[in-house]
């Protein structure tokens, strides 16, 4: 973990634009008489008046089905103790911050300068009405449970402390992978918890519902062992896990012959000679923070077959809260949950068990070092900065809402869970209109690879596959292949075609052959170039053993594209093939033209590339508005580069006058509306979507600087006007642009 200063914290509070984390913003236009007008005065009163019959259109006219309320009185802050209502503030702005960016849940922070439960309760109680949650934080035990369990009987909106059953949903995940991996059940085990508070408490409810049995749990506080009949220290909640138990008193004698160790306490309070006393392959979750009781260190050197868990993010399997109450939230406001009941917790740590699981997109490991991540003692739980865990969580918990009768709002789960993909963004809504569109094949639609035995290629293969996408190909070495699948512990059998085992190599070298015998090549030449995996796939496609092509994770593109051209040639009735990047910016979508395939590109060119464009912007139902770009705007500039931009112009008007087009114009004239309607009011185009760049390497450092620099998403490169379904990686694409460009590649086969 990076080494923060006080200085470092401060400053980060302190500046950065304004004090704090967090700003409200307007989700409306604000600019106009009219604007204010709807907002304020007189349009508001009209969602009062329907709120005021039926208060269920409050989440229809208002933010309260987005808003969440994080409340505090500062008597258990993180690690620090009670500092007071205030000085929790920062805290509780840290949580609406990962309510953000984790789940796009809008959050007001609210800190309450009172010890007295009864008057918390009140308070909320009283505010609940502005808010579709409400989550408790720092508070400490036990007028936690107490403050809980009353406002859950009041409200009919999420109530959710997340201090007690955060970690008991993510670590009891974890939990749940760590007892697969050493073969045990959780009926069979015994648990120690050091710490009784609500963390504690919480961590053992839902260990008992995942099936531990509740007399196999033993909490150990300040005080010792909590058993029957103990008077000092105790309460009703502690009461509930004290066990009948003469001879353990000290946490050094309950560990003897523990299972599993939960640390909800101080830091070093298990020491190396505990773990040697544990069960074999004892596991543990060392949980406090920012020191753990045991340092993960120590535990395995003590004992090697440890599996341990901290809640630091500089160990292996994190246990953090991150994890848990933003898609909780999410999934409970989105069905308009009464409560968070049991149940929905138990479905949030099944969805993040089942998802550690799964094979982790590059994008994970790379935010987390390179090295590779796969389910094992290393990996018992997703990572917090895993994207996926919306989408797994947050439906999971929707889905149990409904099932219990606890959602006033049904859904359909499947389009819920693209519905949460949106909100990660336009790139993530493209994605899923590429992956939806080739689904709807089936999966019966055969894509081949021309390497097969790279990770990546596999590891794609295998989600194309089990996603209904498509049915993948890997061109290879059988057993090179094998290999690989082995090393990345999946349990897959792709087809594969091995190129010098291939049955019908000779059919298709004879093809081959006819295709270029009149272009210098001979048969043995044929021969020995068709075991090529660029000329094999692309005749894979041509003699109909695949639907679709994909090569380039690391081919040169050139070495893609000319066996492909040579096997299919251009669409009928087109000129040239040209390649097309989509460019995501912000909410905004581009499409970029052309950035890989036509260096120089005369006008005539230039006019057929517009065209290709312009189709494939219909095919993702986008309206194109085509610009071709220069460094002239209309004439501004006589030059012989400009003059054959305006040339491409007047020729694609003339050859398609069903497309909106225009130019020669310059970037910011085609991007800027207000410079169209200020400066050149006659032009067709103020808003263009398309742009048609006078050269390739004007497009391609476009493209770049703009994914470098802006941080747009970039989707490609798509290959248009080529007789076949071949399309082009990226050389080191990861595995989701892989999945993207297959889907892509199906779409396009299922359209000609």
């Amino acid at each position: 973990m990076a080494k923060i200063t006080r200085e470092d914290a401060l400053e980060y509070h302190r500046l950065k634009g304004k004090p704090g984390k967090i700003a409200v913003v307007p989700t409306k236009p604000m600019d106009t008489q009219r604007d204010l007008s709807l907002a304020y005065s007189p349009g508001v009163a009209e969602p009062v008046l329907d709120i005021e019959k039926n208060p269920d259109d409050a989440y229809e006219y208002t933010s309260k089905g987005n808003l969440v309320a994080v409340v505090s009185n500062g008597t258990a802050i993180l690690g620090l103790g009670d500092r007071g209502a205030l000085a929790s503030k920062p805290v509780m702005e840290g949580k609406g911050v990962l309510f953000k960016k984790f789940a796009d849940i809008d959050v007001f922070d609210i800190e309450l300068d009172s010890h007295d439960p009864d008057e918390i309760i009140k308070v909320v109680a009283a505010i609940s009405p502005t808010f579709g949650g409400i989550n408790l934080e720092d508070i400490k035990a036990p007028e936690c449970f107490y403050i809980e369990e009353e406002l859950k009987k009041m409200l009919n909106i999420p109530v959710f402390h997340d201090d007690q059953h955060g970690t008991a949903i993510i670590s009891s995940a974890a939990l749940a992978n760590a007892l697969e991996i050493v073969g045990k059940r959780h009926d069979e085990i015994n648990i120690v918890i050091s710490g009784a508070g609500a963390s504690a408490i919480s961590c053992a409810e839902l260990a008992i519902s995942w099936g531990v049995k509740r007399e196999n749990i033993m909490l150990v506080d300040t005080k010792g062992v909590v058993y029957k009949g103990r008077k000092e220290g105790m309460n009703k909640y502690k009461d509930l896990l004290a066990v009948d138990d003469k001879g353990h008193r000290t946490l050094s004698d309950a560990v003897q012959g523990a299972d599993v160790f939960y640390g909800l306490s101080v830091a070093n309070v298990l020491t190396p000679e505990m773990v040697k006393t544990m069960a074999a392959d004892p596991i543990i979750f060392a949980m406090a923070n920012p020191d753990p009781e045991i340092k993960p260190e120590l535990a395995k050197a003590a004992r090697k077959d440890v599996i341990i868990a901290t809640g630091r993010s500089d160990y292996a399997n994190q246990v953090n809260n991150v994890l848990g109450f933003p898609y909780i939230f999410r999934g409970a406001l989105d069905v308009r949950a009464r409560q968070i009941n049991e149940e929905m917790k138990f479905a949030a740590s099944q969805a993040l068990a089942a998802l550690a699981k799964e094979d982790v997109p590059d994008s994970v490991i790379r935010a987390y070092g390179g090295e590779a991540i796969k389910f094992g003692r290393e990996y018992i739980i997703p990572k917090p900065l895993d994207p996926r865990v919306l989408l797994w969580e947050a439906p999971a918990v929707a889905a149990m809402a409904m099932k219990t009768g606890f959602a006033r709002k049904p859904i359909d789960i499947d389009e819920y869970k693209e519905q949460l993909a949106y909100r990660q963004g336009k790139g993530e809504r493209i994605r899923y209109f590429f992956q939806n569109k080739a689904r709807s094949s089936g999966g019966t639609k055969r894509i081949a690879f021309a390497e097969g035995e790279e990770q990546k290629i596999i590891r794609a293969a295998y989600q194309i596959q089990e996603e209904g996408i498509a049915t993948p190909v890997l061109i290879g070495r059988q057993d090179v292949i094998e290999a690989q699948i082995t090393t990345l512990g999946m349990e897959y059998k792709p087809e594969v075609v091995d190129p010098d085992k291939f049955g019908k190599i000779e059919a298709y070298a004879k093809s081959f052959y006819e295709l270029r015998q009149r272009k210098g090549m001979m048969l043995h030449d044929a021969i020995k170039k068709v075991r090529d995996p660029n000329i094999l796939g692309s005749l894979m496609v041509k003699m109909g053993d695949a639907d679709a092509f994909i090569s380039g994770l690391t081919y040169d593109y050139p070495d893609v594209i000319r066996p492909a051209l040579q096997v299919h040639g251009t669409a009928p009735g087109v000129a040239r093939a040209a390649g097309v990047y989509i460019m995501i910016f912000e909410e905004k979508v581009f499409l970029f033209t052309d950035a890989t395939v036509n260096i120089d590109p005369t006008a005539e060119d230039l006019a057929d590339i517009a065209a290709l464009a312009a189709d494939y912007a219909k095919k993702l139902e986008i309206d194109p508005h085509v610009a071709f770009l220069s460094f002239s705007n209309f004439g501004s500039t006589p030059h012989p580069l400009s003059n054959k931009v305006r040339k491409a112009v007047e020729l694609i008007k003339a050859r398609r006058p069903d497309l909106r087009v225009d130019g020669e114009m310059q970037a910011d004239t085609a991007v800027v509306p207000e410079i169209g309607e200020e400066r050149y009011p006659f032009s067709a185009v103020k808003d263009a979507n398309v742009l048609v760049f006078p050269s390739l390497e004007s497009a391609n450092i476009a493209y770049k600087l703009l994914a470098r620099l802006g941080n747009a998403k970039a989707i490609g490169p798509i290959l248009l006007g080529v007789g076949a379904p071949v399309h082009v990686l990226q050389t080191g694409d990861d595995v989701n642009a892989i999945v993207q460009i297959a889907s892509v590649a199906i779409m396009d086969a299922m359209g000609r």
